[in-house]
């Protein structure tokens, strides 16, 4: 019997109810119990794919290549159950798909409503897609309460616990417990006005999860349980960590999955949580320190780099040293003697990103690692970035650049259908939105013998998560090799090259894909595990 967890928010956004579901799920798996995670975002647009990453964070990609919420990446993180397409919805997909049916006639003749239409197909949602043995399904909703355009979705939860019945329906609420210092108390206010409010859309939650940054006192967890209508033991702290590995472990220690057990009377013993408290130990316990350099273009959000600075944490973890990240503008490099920011850094990491803005900064910044021997690592525009100026500094291309820019002398990198003949890869998306010009998913890579990447991966065939639109373009592959950048990963058809890398170096390597979105902390990527070590290696050298 599959049973549903409904987690909403309230007070303020960004108070983590993506970790807090992401932390349940991992102590519900520690428990025995298979689960799945799901997203419901209130936003009008269809997926994430076009939204400016400073407004909302990383667009995360699973295999199947739909574009989603980066919460979904702290659900692969904590669980290590693979997201699908299926697991994340919007109130713009919501619509698309009442409005595709009121065409075809399907509602036969009826006035189309949010009760029942919409709501109805958000149950649709939340139900369909299942392996059929999950034993809980947890469905994260977006935004706060109050937000008027959460309002469908909040009444499509209450719709399927009156549906299911308590038995199989749980709701969690997170709120903020705010400390005041000029009263030298937390407040429990904020957290009884939107229980009020979601109790006035009738939603009695069942457990209170309270975000504070300090302990609550037995007084104040009684007047929570008693305005709230909740019993004192649901009424759990969430107390601010030093790192959100850290959350499974803590949220346990005050009786949040115990709570949740209660409410659906499973009686099972208490999970294994060893490899929760391991990680921590190596995280506050590390042997060493490196810097590594992120020459990016939306550094002053690093959300919008989320699975990256996770992926290089696990790095770190896989090495037993402590990453700093010195996440740098790439605009800044465009500016005479400004590579003097990179020097100390153990390594040079150039993150994915769209557009010409700062790219002449990134193409500097791999310079610099190239010629004063740094690890390099990049990824996707990354990459792209370190083809060009291969192709300007080793083959003697000076006017090599990418289309994407505007027409250039010698365009290493291109749109595909601009230098490729044929079907030469199947499209995933279609039609003639932004999104249907991209490379989404999962895709194949063939590794060259004796290369370094095939000893990084101990194979010679991969797959990894693709998300561009831009390709490194084949024609020019003999001129770069000859100057030194080895094509060390192909598509498996050998038209599209996925990793190159600079020989006769200590650790240069550029890939059209993003490892990061596969990395987890008790499976750390091979790429960044290998980057780390490198960047260890240079830290003893400097």
């Amino acid at each position: 019997m599959t049973r549903f967890i409904f987690i909403t928010g309230g007070v303020v956004s960004s108070l983590g109810k993506g970790l807090s579901a992401a932390a349940l799920g991992a102590l519900l798996q520690a428990r025995g119990f298979k689960v799945r995670l799901r997203k419901l975002d209130p936003y009008l647009n269809v997926d994430p794919g076009t939204m400016s990453p400073y407004q909302h964070g990383e667009v995360y990609v699973t295999d199947d290549g739909a574009e989603t919420d980066l919460d979904l990446g702290h659900y692969e993180r904590f669980t290590g159950v693979p997201a699908r397409r299926s697991d994340s919805v919007t109130t713009g997909r919501i619509y698309q798909t009442v409005i595709h049916r009121e065409r075809r006639g399907e509602y036969l003749g009826a006035t189309v409503q949010v009760i029942p239409h919409v709501t109805d197909a958000i149950k649709e949602f939340i139900a369909a897609g299942l392996d059929g043995d999950e034993d809980f399904v947890l469905c994260e909703i977006g935004g706060t309460v109050g937000d008027i355009e959460g309002l469908p979705f909040l009444e499509a939860i209450r719709q399927m616990g009156n549906e299911l019945g308590r038995a199989r329906t749980l709701y969690i609420h997170l709120t903020l417990v705010p400390y005041i210092a000029s009263a030298g108390e937390l407040k429990t206010k904020p957290t009884q006005h939107s229980v009020k409010e979601l109790l006035g859309l009738g939603i009695q939650p069942d457990i209170l999860l309270c975000r504070m940054d300090r302990a609550l006192d037995s007084n104040q967890r009684k007047k929570i349980a008693l305005f709230c209508n909740v019993h004192e033991r649901r009424v759990i702290p969430a107390l601010d960590v030093d790192t959100i590995y850290q959350v499974p472990v803590s949220y346990h220690l005050e009786g949040f999955d115990r709570a949740v057990c209660d409410h659906f009377g499973l009686d099972v013993g208490e999970p294994p949580l060893k490899r929760w408290t391991d990680i921590v130990q190596r995280l506050r316990r590390p042997e060493g320190e490196v810097k590594i350099a992120v020459v990016g273009k939306y550094t002053h959000l690093q959300d919008s780099y989320k699975s990256l600075g996770e992926a290089l944490t696990h790095g770190g973890i896989a090495n037993n040293v402590r990453v700093d990240l010195d996440w740098i503008d790439s605009e800044v490099f465009e500016k005479p003697g400004a590579v003097q920011h990179l020097e100390g850094v153990h390594g040079i990491l150039v993150p994915g990103g769209f557009g010409e803005r700062g790219a002449e900064g990134k193409i500097e910044a791999a310079r610099f690692a190239r010629e004063h021997r740094v690890p390099y690592f990049g990824i996707c525009f990354g990459m792209q970035m370190a083809v060009i100026e291969a192709a300007r500094h080793l083959a003697d291309l000076p006017g090599a650049n990418s289309t994407e820019f505007g027409p250039c002398q010698d365009p290493v990198i291109g749109l595909m259908t601009e230098w490729l003949r044929g079907n030469a890869l199947e499209r995933r998306a279609a039609g003639d939105d932004l999104g249907g010009t991209m490379r989404l998913g999962a895709y194949d890579a063939m590794l060259a013998e004796h290369s370094k990447v095939r000893a990084i991966y101990g194979k010679s065939r991969i797959s990894e998560r693709h998300r561009h639109r831009y390709e490194v373009n084949i024609n020019y592959k003999d001129r770069l090799e000859a100057a030194g950048m080895k094509f060390s990963g192909m598509s498996p058809d050998g038209e599209l090259p996925e990793i190159v890398e600079i020989e006769n170096h200590p650790w240069f390597l550029g890939v059209q894909f993003h490892p990061e979105l596969k990395s987890k902390p008790f499976e750390p990527h091979p790429l960044f595990t290998d980057f780390i070590r490198a960047a260890r290696d240079q830290s003893r050298l400097v």
